[in-house]
């Protein structure tokens, strides 16, 4: 007995309806500038890339969608593109959408996003920014620690 393979309904988000947590996004967006590509140095393992900051969006809102190295070069102005497990991040407490390690992105034929609201901008708001890791004892006298020495 075989189970049929059923390909899976992907949903695709609205700009708009992005927030600061959102994650595994799939999304539809029309790019509409980018800004001068920089060189940073990561702060990992110290090594160079080139990143540029690309105002994109759909008929609902735009977003700051940030490129790394070669995604640069391979996305133009007044395409449209797909993108496939997509997530947002804050950046200085602005939201911007990246594509990330584990996603991907691919350029459409057809045109299914003819204007971008670019006046409902996400990445113009504010967002407090919390810290990624607090510890327990932030607020009191560093604990001291005891070793015990085994046999």
């Amino acid at each position: 007995m075989a189970f049929e393979d059923k390909p899976s309904e992907v949903e695709f988000k609205k700009i708009e309806e992005l927030t600061p947590r959102s994650r595994a996004l799939n999304v539809i967006i029309k790019l509409v500038s980018k800004s001068e590509i920089r060189e940073v140095v990561t702060r990992r393992d110290g090594s160079n890339h080139r990143i540029c900051d690309a105002t994109v969006g759909d008929e609902t809102a735009s977003i700051i969608l940030t490129l790394w190295d070669d995604s640069i070069d391979q996305i133009n102005e007044d395409e449209t593109i797909r993108i496939k497990n997509g997530y947002v991040s804050l950046f200085r407490g602005s939201m911007r959408l990246n594509i990330g390690r584990y996603g991907s992105f691919e350029k459409m034929e057809e045109e299914v996003i003819s204007e971008v609201n670019t006046e409902n901008n996400l990445s113009e708001k504010t967002y407090e920014q919390y810290p990624r890791f607090r510890s327990v004892y932030s607020d009191r006298e560093p604990r001291r620690r005891s070793f015990r020495r085994y046999r």
